[in-house]
């Protein structure tokens, strides 16, 4: 017998970089997963299979960080590799790049995983939190809403408790799932770097930040009631609107600007890059299998690896 898991990858609409100070962001879980089965075999220790898809070279450069993750995940609950031995493999459909929870989902397949092999019987809030300690080993110190997302599925709107208490975690229902395309740049950014730097900017000209996060918590509040009614125009003039924020806190780039651009091009009703920036992925609303098709078709012909899923399930 083994135990077997499985997490959402997840995108965010709105709020990465904004969400670590303390207002919301709103994420989604996507239409594509990860898997992990779990098998005890003879020994101590763990050996590791990773079969997820992935933008070249992206588990390569994440391998460290994923054994400390691993590590995270054994520690909170409660398994001596002393004592026994694992086999762990990973796999699934969801492509790990930057953006899109990959390193959440993997955290949230294996504990459930874990949660099944030695018959734990731990709810979807323990397994939450057994995640967010697996994301410490990617992240440092994460916000919380990747794993949210990717344990929990749909639309999650969440703000991180500065003070160290639990965080807001409110879950949004769609009427109906949307069509969205991902594409990536084909560069890994490395997310405790790129956050550094805006904390930085932040320090140095408060008053700046201060009106930048004001424009945003704007948008995030009307993205909220736009999606909830289903306003999928004003959904992407709002993505459109938190892409400039993004971009003014000199989280995108050259070459995220001009994927934006090009779905938009193509009839996006809304672009922007998502997660941690400088790299990874763009997002483009595209309600419609046939507006879908266009987008993917145009970026894929572009040379920008893409893929279509979905929100809201």
């Amino acid at each position: 017998m083994a135990g077997k898991g499985s997490g959402y990858g997840k995108t965010i609409l709105f709020g990465e970089h904004f969400v670590v100070y303390g207002v919301p962001a709103l994420a989604s879980a996507i239409g594509d997963a990860t898997t992990c089965i779990v098998e005890s075999v003879e020994g101590m220790g763990y050996e590791l299979n990773d079969d997820r898809p992935e933008v070249p070279g992206y588990k390569e450069k994440k391998f460290e960080e994923q054994e400390v993750s691993i590590k995270n995940v054994l520690d909170f609950m409660g398994i001596n590799l002393e004592e026994k031995a694992l086999r762990i493999t990973f796999g699934g459909d969801l492509v790990c790049a930057s953006g899109v929870g990959a390193s959440a989902a993997s955290c949230v397949s294996l504990a459930r995983a874990i949660n099944e092999e030695f018959s734990l019987g731990w709810d979807d809030e323990k397994i939450n939190d057994a995640a967010y300690e697996g994301e410490k080993g990617y992240h440092g110190t994460p916000s919380g809403i990747d794993n949210t997302a990717s344990t929990f599925g749909g639309l999650v709107y969440f703000i991180k408790n500065l003070e160290g208490g639990p965080n807001t975690i409110e879950t949004v229902k769609l009427k109906k799932p949307i069509e969205l395309v991902i594409a990536s740049s084909g560069m890994t950014a490395n997310t405790a770097v790129v956050v550094g730097d805006v904390r930085k900017k932040k320090e140095e000209n408060p008053e700046w930040f201060d009106g930048v996060v004001k424009e945003y918590l704007e948008v995030i509040k009307e993205g909220r009631q736009a999606l909830e009614n289903m306003d999928l125009e004003r959904v992407g003039h709002l993505m459109n609107k938190n892409h400039e924020l993004l971009q003014q806190i000199t989280v995108s780039n050259n070459v995220l600007d001009k994927m934006v651009q090009l779905a938009r091009d193509n009839g996006a009703q809304g672009a922007k890059l998502t997660g941690t920036g400088r790299g990874g992925n763009i997002i483009a609303l595209t309600p419609s299998s046939e507006l879908q098709d266009k987008v993917f078709n145009a970026l894929k012909d572009a040379g920008y690896p893409a893929w279509k899923t979905l929100i809201g399930v």
